[in-house]
């Protein structure tokens, strides 16, 4: 099985960091290949800055898509996720959604803690969108300050473990999703810290991606994902363009 992983920020060590997290989530039997995305910002932390980053993931998906059998969008708010499976024939798993999905296993209300309060808006899309808002205890930041996105897991760990205990104790979450790509391992870290589980959500994706595709399911070919018809685009990526006009040349 192979695996496509796409970070849709400009961040390579972010993206270093996720792959090598990734090895303890995959089966003897699947590769991962990871990709950086090559145009955005360095971090995404807002809604208009996840609509720059999701066209950057259909870009990327219509360049490397062939030989893979899944993708993982590797950015807490998924973007450009609902646009991926509409546009694409394999199966697209998002980290928010596969984190809210799993948590929602593991008891009847989920919180979500993250590193920043700017991300709070997005990330509260991200719930509505994935029809779980009943099932969401809180969406929660801490207030401290910190240096560097990619080193913030270190930074703010205690931080983010006591917020953590928290939504526990305030908020009755059942299971408590720690997000954002940067703090990617962290749930392993201070798991025991914290009375309920803790869901790593590239964990998450990456198995929900492995499970899709040993399932063999199959593209739609009606319905609200099958894929648009042939339509001809100007200005696009080379490969989003051949995609869209169902171009095989």
């Amino acid at each position: 099985m192979r695996l496509l992983l796409l970070n849709p920020n400009t961040s390579a060590a972010m993206t270093a960091r996720m792959e090598q997290a990734a090895a303890a989530a995959l089966a003897p039997d699947v590769t991962l290949t990871a990709l950086t995305a090559a145009r955005g910002l360095p971090y995404i932390a807002s809604r208009a800055e996840a609509q720059l980053a999701g066209a950057a993931v259909l870009e990327a998906l219509a360049e490397h898509q062939a030989g893979f059998d899944a993708a993982v969008i590797a950015a807490f708010g998924d973007p450009g996720l609902i646009a991926a499976r509409e546009l694409f024939d394999l199966p697209i798993v998002g980290m928010a959604e596969a984190a809210m999905l799993t948590a929602c296993q593991l008891g009847q209300r989920f919180g979500i803690v993250t590193f920043s309060g700017t991300l709070l808006p997005w990330y509260e899309d991200a719930v509505a969108l994935s029809g779980l808002s009943a099932r969401c205890a809180c969406v929660r930041a801490v207030s401290a300050a910190f240096r560097s996105v990619t080193e913030v897991q270190h930074e703010l760990e205690a931080e983010i473990g006591a917020l953590a205990n928290r939504v526990v104790a305030e908020d009755g979450a059942d299971a408590v999703i720690l997000a954002g790509a940067p703090l990617t391992g962290l749930a392993a870290r201070i798991g025991e810290t914290v009375p309920v589980p803790l869901v790593d959500p590239l964990a998450a994706a990456l198995g929900q991606a492995q499970a899709l595709v040993r399932l063999g399911a199959r593209p739609p070919r009606v319905g609200r994902f099958a894929r648009p018809p042939a339509k001809p685009a100007t200005g696009l990526a080379p490969a989003l363009r051949r995609w869209i006009e169902r171009d095989d040349t």
